[in-house]
């Protein structure tokens, strides 16, 4: 057992079938609630860059020499952009002081609007796993968790704010 492939497939996830990222983009809420219970929507953001920063390491290391550089059963990428989709929600439960389950749409357009934009990949989530190399992995989801936290902005304001 390599430490850096139980970091790349997040403790195996990646080698659920079929569709690996969405189980990796699964995986990632609960270790997202997690972490916003230990330490609130801090803890999650420092394990955005911490999932990033390692899954980045960890994937080069994986795919050195190897022609593909981003094999389905690497979701390390899934899993920090969809900690990324899901920081609004964290925020905003921190903020209200709700409990992180009464926030449920938000956990839904997280999710959905994440695996949308990972899978679309349009502008710069394209352009970045286009790079085709270890940083194009990671980057491409963590653009992908932004576009998908915008959307999740967005659902709060209108649920919240203009239709209110």
């Amino acid at each position: 057992m390599r430490i850096t492939h139980l970091i790349t497939t997040f403790f195996y996830v990646g080698h659920i079938r079929p569709a690996p990222g969405t189980w990796g983009s699964l995986a990632a809420f609960p270790a997202a609630w997690a972490l916003h219970t230990l330490g609130g929507p801090v803890l999650l953001a420092l394990g955005v860059v911490v999932g990033f920063t390692l899954g980045w390491l960890a994937t080069h290391l994986e795919t050195k020499g190897k022609d593909n550089h981003d094999p389905s059963e690497i979701v390390i990428d899934e899993v920090a952009g969809q900690w990324m989709a899901f920081l609004p929600v964290s925020i905003g439960a921190a903020h209200v002081g709700a409990a992180l389950t009464a926030l449920w749409p938000g956990w839904i357009v997280a999710f959905l609007a994440f695996r949308l934009f990972d899978i679309w990949k349009p502008g710069p989530i394209g352009w970045a796993d286009r790079r085709n190399d270890a940083l194009g992995v990671m980057l491409d989801d963590i653009l992908a968790g932004i576009a998908a936290a915008l959307c999740v902005m967005l659902g709060a304001w209108l649920a919240h704010g203009a239709f209110a």
